[in-house]
C-alpha cells in the first residue's frame, strides 16, 4: 500500500496533533484527510505554515489542559449513582462498565466524558460505593465518588416479627434478675446456716471427788 507524508491541520487521536508530520496511506489522505481539512500534502510550500500550526497547537493543549483541570475539581466533588438489578442476595446480574458510568455522568450533571478515560482497575460487581479513577489528561486525574444501588425491591419482613421484638424488648426491660441463691416459697422458713464459729462443747465438768450423788428414791442413812 502506498505511503504518503502529510502535514497535520488538526489533532487526531491516534494519529498526531497540529504540524506534525505522518506517513499514512495514500488513499486514507486522499479520501479523507485532505477533504475535512485536516491534514495538508507535505511540500516546501506549506512547510512555512509549521510555524504557525505549531503555536495554534500550544494554545489548543493550554486551554485543553485548563478545561480538564476545571472539570477534574468539579467531578471530584460529585456523587454518581447507578441502579442496577440485583437478586435476592444482593447480588448484581452482570456488571457496571465504564460505558455506563459515561452515560449517567451525561444525563446526571450533563459531564460528557470519553468512556476511554474512565479507568476501571476491576470490573465492579458489588452494591455501595467505589471510588474510580480517570484520567482526563496526560497530566490531569482525579476520582470519581460511585454509588451502585439496587432496584430490587428488598424482602419484606414477615408478619408480626416488629410486634414480636418489641413483645421481647419489653418482657426484658421487666424482667428482674434472680438473686444467686435458692429461691425461698411463701411462707416456708429458709433455715439457718450452721454456725462453724460456735465453741466446741467439752466432754463436760469433771466429775466432783465427793463421791457419786445418790440415787433418786433411795433412803438416807442414818447416823450412828
Amino acid at each position: 500500500m502506498a505511503k504518503t507524508e502529510v502535514i497535520l491541520t488538526h489533532n487526531i487521536v491516534g494519529l498526531g496533533g497540529e504540524s506534525d508530520q505522518v506517513k499514512v496511506a495514500a488513499g486514507y489522505a486522499r479520501n479523507y484527510l485532505f477533504p475535512q481539512g485536516l491534514a495538508i500534502p507535505l511540500t516546501g510550500a506549506n512547510k512555512r505554515r509549521l510555524e504557525v500550526l505549531k503555536q495554534r497547537r500550544g494554545e489548543r493543549e493550554a486551554h485543553d489542559l485548563n478545561t480538564m483541570s476545571e472539570l477534574a475539581k468539579s467531578i471530584s466533588k460529585l456523587v454518581c449513582v447507578i441502579t442496577v438489578k440485583t437478586g435476592e442476595d444482593g447480588k448484581l446480574f452482570g456488571t457496571v462498565t465504564s460505558g455506563m458510568i459515561a452515560d449517567q455522568l451525561k444525563t446526571q450533571f450533563e459531564v460528557t466524558l470519553d468512556k476511554k478515560k474512565i479507568h476501571l482497575e476491576h470490573p465492579i460487581r458489588t452494591l455501595g460505593e467505589h471510588e474510580i479513577e480517570l484520567h482526563l489528561h496526560q497530566d490531569v486525574n482525579t476520582t470519581l465518588k460511585l454509588r451502585v444501588e439496587s432496584s430490587t425491591p428488598l424482602p419484606a419482613p414477615p408478619a408480626g416479627s416488629e410486634a414480636k421484638k418489641d413483645e421481647q424488648r419489653t418482657e426484658k426491660r421487666g424482667r428482674r434478675p434472680e438473686s444467686g441463691g435458692d429461691k425461698v416459697e411463701a411462707g416456708e422458713r429458709k433455715p439457718r446456716p450452721y454456725r462453724t464459729d460456735r465453741p466446741t462443747r467439752s466432754d463436760g465438768p469433771e466429775r466432783s471427788e465427793k463421791g457419786p450423788k445418790a440415787q433418786k428414791g433411795s433412803a438416807p442413812q442414818k447416823s450412828e
